[in-house]
């Protein structure tokens, strides 16, 4: 389960290059609008909110699509 702040989950979807949505989606073989969804906290039955400092709690079991996101601002920003 993995556990984070809902300002801190729109700073990992601001801090992507453009595309990205639609190329997490084509890496995890889902649909780009998925992808929004779960950035936007509309996520599935994975996905929970509870209200709270910084935007409130948002805790889910299923972390793939935040794991990919990671990467692939980590790697925008460590491009050469």
């Amino acid at each position: 389960m993995v556990r984070t702040t809902f300002n801190r989950l729109r700073s990992v979807k601001d801090s992507l290059p453009h595309g990205s949505m639609d190329a997490i989606a084509a890496e995890l073989n889902i649909s780009g609008d998925e992808v929004r969804a779960f950035f936007n906290g509309q996520g599935t039955a994975d996905y929970h909110i509870e209200p709270g400092l910084e935007g409130g709690i948002v805790e889910f079991s299923n972390s793939r699509i935040l794991e990919v996101a990671l990467r692939r601002a980590w790697e925008a920003q460590n491009a050469l």
